[in-house]
Parts: C-alpha cells; sequence; structure tokens
C-alpha cells in the first residue's frame, strides 16, 4: 500500500513538473527558414499561422542589414517608424505575445519596409483560438486543424505532452495491478 502511495505522489510530482511546460506558447520564426529578409511575402506566411497570447515570435536576420521596429496600423500602412518607436536590431530579436488585437512590425531601414518586408499579425487570446477551431460558425465549411508546430518549441512541446502521457500510463498501470 505504501508503494501505491508513494507511486501516486511521485505522479503528481511529474504532472506539477510538466503540465505548465504543455501551457508554454508557441515560438514562431518569422518568415520560416528564409527568416526577416526582403522578397519574402509575410503577409501569406502570417495567414498560415495562429497566433495567441503567451506566443512568441523571433525575427531573425542579418544585423546590421535589418532592424525590427513595432509600430501602429496608420504607420505600418505608410512604412513610418515613429520617433517613439522602440527598434531592435539584434539579428535574433524575440516579442513575446503579450496581448490580444493586431500587431505590427517594419524594417526601419531604408526602403525595405516599401518593398514588403513588413508584418501584421492579429493575436487571439490564449482560450481563443481553441474555440475558434472547435466551432466553426454555423453554414462555413469545416476547417482542418492547423498543421503541427515546425519550431523547436513546438517539437519540445509535443515531446513532453508524449511524455507525460507516457509516464501517466505507466502509473496507472502500475496502480492497477
Amino acid at each position: 500500500m505504501a508503494c501505491k502511495q508513494m507511486i501516486f505522489v511521485i505522479a503528481a510530482a511529474l504532472a506539477v513538473a510538466f503540465l505548465p511546460a504543455l501551457a508554454v506558447g508557441t515560438e514562431h520564426w518569422v518568415g520560416d527558414d528564409k527568416g526577416w529578409t526582403l522578397g519574402f511575402d509575410y503577409a501569406a506566411w502570417a495567414e498560415t499561422k495562429e497566433f495567441k497570447v503567451g506566443d512568441t515570435i523571433v525575427f531573425k536576420y542579418n544585423e546590421p542589414s535589418h532592424t525590427v521596429a513595432e509600430v501602429g496600423g496608420a504607420d505600418f500602412a505608410a512604412c513610418n517608424k515613429p520617433a517613439e518607436a522602440m527598434v531592435m536590431g539584434t539579428g535574433k530579436d524575440r516579442v513575446t505575445l503579450d496581448t490580444a488585437g493586431r500587431r505590427w512590425f517594419v524594417c526601419s531601414v531604408g526602403l525595405h519596409c516599401q518593398n514588403g518586408m513588413k508584418l501584421k499579425i492579429n493575436v487571439l487570446a490564449a482560450d481563443e483560438g481553441a474555440a475558434m477551431a472547435a466551432s466553426p460558425a454555423p453554414g462555413s465549411p469545416s476547417v482542418p486543424p492547423p498543421p503541427p508546430a515546425s519550431s523547436l518549441a513546438g517539437k519540445v512541446q509535443a515531446g513532453l505532452a508524449q511524455a507525460v502521457v507516457a509516464v501517466a500510463s505507466v502509473i496507472v498501470a502500475v496502480l492497477v495491478f
């Protein structure tokens, strides 16, 4: 009996340790393997992604060739970088999506923005994406689930989920016998 109680305590500790890791948001590498560069269609790229609060977007590029500036909608449309805009230039800039709503990013180097180096995304509330996928609007065709995350964070998250399920299965099997 003590052995079963010990296994239960270990299972609870594992659940507490691993479940928060499963809730970590997705890491989106802007432009996937192309990165933040000229000659890429960021509007089309963003349409294939679902951004949620808690996710992170990563802009990877060769510095000092490019920058990333977060701007408002009007400045995005005009390719204008206001004086108060924070400009990132590390070559691997990370932005955590901490609020729902629209976000706009531009390259502030030369005419890069005018040449298409800009990104507009819509960030969903953390639970909004799952609710939208689970219940499509009446009369609309069903939408297939998004493809699995291709980022390293997505792969780690999937691996952790499999590990938790495997550990839980072993614990249940031991408790039953």
